[in-house]
């Protein structure tokens, strides 16, 4: 049998790894307008059109550069751009056995920016959406219209978020498809969604919803896509407690969630 899950206690957010996104987001244009203008020097005919070229190398470099308020006001825009940059070379990642690896450098460079827009100014009105699958497959409870119908059991996910989330006061949302999680976010209108997924749907989000600042967690798949996936909870604990304005309740007004085990 199945033994209840021991949760550490949140702490700092962990180190994104979003180096080599960084590194090819910005590194390329800002190459490409070193060599456009070294060309301008050397070209005489053709000056006008190589600092015509490097002006725009330098134009596509800028974005990654906006931090804080600067990012959040041109959050849109930028993201449209960096999704094109990761989907752009997902083909070559994949052909080079990189895949999962790119995906999650782009999430890493996107939740660095989030995270040094929000510590300034923390967020009011958040969002957690987090996938079915985390659900145990052989679980009944009805959570999908009732999150307080898990059995709180400590075999799953699910349990410990609930009781984060009622002592909290957090906003969530569990979801069976993307489709739905985007229309819930949209509808909710937050100024900062968490959100738990794989990571090819980190990504496809991401894409999907540009205007809305997302700080993503990849899921674990230890037995496979879809079944019975597990996230790193006290991570999501933590992106809540540090980028999100505190609306804790007392103690003694949580009502605990009962444990009948699962069905």
């Amino acid at each position: 049998m199945k033994e209840p899950r021991t949760l550490a206690g949140p702490g700092p957010l962990p180190d994104e790894r979003g180096v080599l996104f960084l590194l090819v987001r910005r590194g390329i244009p800002l190459a490409l307008a070193v060599i456009s203008f070294s060309a301008a020097t050397l070209h005489g005919a053709a000056r006008g059109w190589w600092i015509l070229a490097g002006v725009g190398a330098l134009a596509a470099a800028w974005p990654s550069f906006l931090r804080g308020q600067a990012f959040l006001r041109n959050r849109t825009a930028i993201m449209r751009q960096d999704t094109l940059w990761a989907n752009a070379l997902l083909p070559l990642a994949r052909w080079l056995g990189q895949e999962e690896a790119w995906i999650l450098a782009f999430c890493g460079y996107n939740n660095l920016r989030v995270r040094e827009a929000f510590l300034a100014q923390r967020a009011k009105r958040a969002l957690i959406l987090l996938p079915h699958c985390i659900q145990m497959s052989r679980c009944k409870a009805g959570i999908l219209d009732d999150l307080q119908a898990c059995y709180d059991c400590g075999l799953c996910p699910v349990g410990d978020y609930m009781n984060a989330a009622l002592l909290n006061r957090w906003e969530g949302r569990i979801t069976n498809r993307s489709h739905k999680a985007y229309r819930e976010a949209r509808e909710y209108r937050p100024d900062l969604v968490v959100a738990v997924s794989c990571t090819d749907r980190l990504l496809k989000g991401l894409t999907k919803m540009p205007e809305l600042p997302c700080y993503v967690i990849p899921l674990s798949l230890a037995h496979g896509m879809c079944v019975d996936t597990d996230f790193n909870a006290p991570h999501l604990f933590s992106a809540m407690e540090t980028l999100v304005e505190p609306r804790r309740l007392p103690a003694r007004d949580i009502q605990k969630l009962r444990r009948d085990g699962i069905a």
